[in-house]
């Protein structure tokens, strides 16, 4: 059972959802992090008393120093600051920072031989290869938080050792935007696609979301979890949210995960595995339900969730070139500074036009998300 951890990413969506979960397991809370969201640290510094916190924002660090002056919480900063905590004396670093800052830190947590709770797709999408490589070097669990890959390996617990898997069932909520048409989607406007009817999420994988770009993301990286090909990974639109995703065997038997829609579910498994304990989520009312229903996934709309699928064809860097593209379109449209459909656009361009080889170390998937990001930058029009 675990008795501690540490969350990079605490003040996100994930990470106060995490805190929570450690709340009511009663768990010590060894470090916790911020990019600069300090006056919300401040409160979890508090209340969980860390050891240390970090804060991204070098500037920003500084001014909580002064804040927390009183306690005995120490503070870092920046990458290094990052880096550090992984060293510390946790039994389970909950990785939940967004983008790919969080890939050195999650490769530093494996070198420590820590299982890692993972909510940080983007860098297992960009850095898949050296990130499962070392897993397997350390003989440590990636513990997955998303809901859908939460679900899988919940499903796979059931399996076979042989699993006999044919196909990977990834539901997807279709976003605030399903069954719209490209000329229906020209005028959408941030506040629209920040808008998603069943899940609360922070702002970049809320537009993620209605992009479709997370699905492509979670394609990726479903493929390196499971050691799945892409091509048995099969997108369907679940619009109620209550499966959270399903695997079929050969057989044509179907196992799948059901809940509801609250990410306390996984990050309190990824916690407690292999044991189960009562969790803060209500049970589902199957008296209320009146109906599931299922569709195909529309990728000629959404073009991110095609980009994301040429990527991992393509192999190599290219998941990483879609998801630095995306991060800056994301961030641009986010901004008023792109349409809606540009997003799509631009990371399907990066993938097609950018020339990148494979991953012999991390540097070169930095340098591979720095083409990307670049590309993006001098192409959009604003």
């Amino acid at each position: 059972m675990i008795h501690s951890i540490s969350i990079l990413g605490s003040t996100g969506s994930i990470g106060t959802q995490t805190l929570e979960v450690a709340r009511k397991l009663n768990l010590t809370v060894t470090a916790l992090s911020a990019y600069s969201s300090i006056d919300l640290l401040e409160e979890q510094i508090r209340e969980f008393h860390p050891a240390a916190a970090v804060v991204f924002d070098a500037d920003k660090a500084e001014d909580l120093k002064i804040k927390i002056a009183d306690t005995d919480t120490k503070v870092l900063s920046g990458m290094d600051g990052l880096l550090e905590i992984c060293h510390d004396n946790s039994d389970l670093v909950v990785n939940s920072v967004v983008g790919m800052v969080g890939l050195a830190p999650t490769l530093e947590a494996i070198s420590t031989k820590k299982n890692i709770a993972f909510a940080n797709k983007e860098t297992l999408v960009a850095g898949g290869e050296l990130v499962m490589n070392a897993v397997r070097k350390n003989g440590v669990q990636l513990l997955p938080v998303d809901s859908e890959h939460s679900a899988i390996f919940q499903c796979l617990q059931a399996a076979p050792p042989d699993k006999k898997l044919k196909k990977i069932l990834l539901t997807a909520s279709g976003g605030p935007f399903f069954g719209k048409t490209v000329d229906e989607l020209k005028t959408v406007t941030v506040e629209q696609a920040l808008n998603h009817p069943n899940w609360d999420m922070g702002a970049k994988i809320t537009i993620d979301s209605a992009t479709m770009m997370n699905k492509g993301l979670e394609i990726i990286e479903a493929a390196w979890l499971f050691d799945t090909d892409p091509d048995d990974i099969e997108v369907v639109v679940h619009r109620e949210s209550i499966i959270h995703s399903m695997v079929e065997f050969t057989d044509h038997s179907i196992l799948a995960q059901l809940g509801v829609p609250d990410m306390r579910i996984p990050i309190q498994y990824a916690i407690t595995y292999p044991e189960r304990v009562p969790s803060l989520v209500p049970e589902i009312d199957w008296k209320t339900m009146s109906k599931m229903t299922f569709y195909s996934a529309d990728d000629v709309t959404f073009k991110c969730l095609a980009a994301c699928k040429h990527a991992m064809k393509k192999g190599g860097l290219y998941p990483a070139v879609a998801n630095g593209a995306n991060e800056v379109a994301n961030q641009l449209f986010r901004q008023y500074k792109l349409s809606f459909l540009d997003i799509g656009e631009l990371v399907s361009a990066a993938v097609d036009e950018l020339k990148v080889g494979t991953a012999a170390c991390l540097d070169d998937v930095l340098e591979a998300d720095r083409m990307a990001r670049e590309f993006v930058y001098q192409n959009y029009k604003q």
